[in-house]
């Protein structure tokens, strides 16, 4: 097999390993798009309700309210002890109450979408945690293939090494030793 061709399969099993999921949701878009009219004016209101300025001009009515009908600067139309006011104030609790609770229906409905949506996130999160562990094995896998072909080419290698040297080894003529050389005669010419 050629070495092109295993890295094509190579290719072929990374491309198996790639995956898809559809795109994160961005809830209060989705919230948002959901709500009616009515579902707005209520949860402007109940922002109001519980507001500080809600409890101060609250405050500043009914400190204005008594000290007309208390100090009779003008016609009292409720004397003490102002059940006018109270029945006023009583109807607003019921009113303000109820448009609190849906208020707080809708954050209910949120949060369950919300953890919903929290809980798709965890299973994609954990299907690519997977992907990605089975990417790695896989890895590891071609790696431990690479690091046995290279190991066994490296075996192959030394082996052709020795053989080479053997062949170079029995093509050689052997090496006359040389004996004790003899000099030549040294001749001093005569003076």
């Amino acid at each position: 097999m050629s070495i092109a061709r295993e890295i094509e399969d190579i290719a072929r099993d990374l491309i198996k390993h790639q995956h898809d999921h559809p795109p994160v949701r961005d809830l209060n878009r989705e919230v948002e798009r959901r709500l009616t009219f009515a579902d707005r004016v209520a949860d402007d209101f109940s922002r109001l309700v519980g507001s500080w300025i809600f409890v101060l001009v609250q405050v500043g009515i009914m400190v204005i309210w008594i000290g007309l009908n208390a100090l009779n600067l003008i016609h009292p139309w409720d004397r003490y002890p102002f059940l006018f006011l109270n029945f006023i104030l009583s109807l607003e609790v019921a009113v303000w109450v109820s448009v609190v609770l849906m208020a707080l229906n809708r954050l209910s409905d949120r949060d369950r979408i919300r953890a919903q949506h929290d809980f798709e996130l965890d299973i994609k999160a954990e299907e690519e945690l997977k992907a990605l562990m089975n990417h790695l094995m896989h890895q590891d896998e071609i790696l431990l293939q690479i690091v046995n072909r290279l190991d066994r080419g490296d075996r192959e290698m030394k082996r052709l090494a020795r053989r080479l040297e053997q062949a170079i080894e029995s093509t050689e003529p052997p090496a006359a030793k040389p004996g004790p050389t003899e000099r030549p005669p040294i001749s001093v010419p005569a003076p």
